[in-house]
């Protein structure tokens, strides 16, 4: 056997093993900036946005005793001459929203 051989081999594999786990990872979750610019756009039906932040670790996050892993992030709405800020946890694999907090109105 040449050794020359199997070290290229045992590289390829190795590369190889690195890109499959990279792309599987990238198909699994959705960008926080994708998930972000959804949540704007459901946001904007209601009026304009003055300001969005998103959080661009997705943390685990449990609901109703279902595990995900999540966004958390905001959205300021000025609604006639009032400051409104939103918080929303969105399910990082999906995008889906999962909770919104009107912190506005709590005390």
């Amino acid at each position: 056997m040449n050794w020359k051989s199997f070290f290229l081999g045992a590289a390829v594999g190795i590369i190889g093993g690195f890109a499959a786990k990279e792309i599987i990872n990238l198909k699994t979750n959705v960008s926080p900036e994708k998930v972000l610019e959804q949540v704007k756009k459901q946001f904007n039906q209601n009026g304009p946005i003055s300001g969005s932040w998103i959080h661009m670790e997705a943390e685990p996050y449990e609901k109703q005793q279902i595990n995900y892993r999540v966004y958390k992030g905001g959205i300021s709405k000025n609604n006639n001459g009032t400051n409104e800020q939103f918080e929303f946890i969105a399910d990082a694999q999906t995008g889906t929203l999962l909770d919104v907090r009107n912190l506005s109105s709590v005390s």
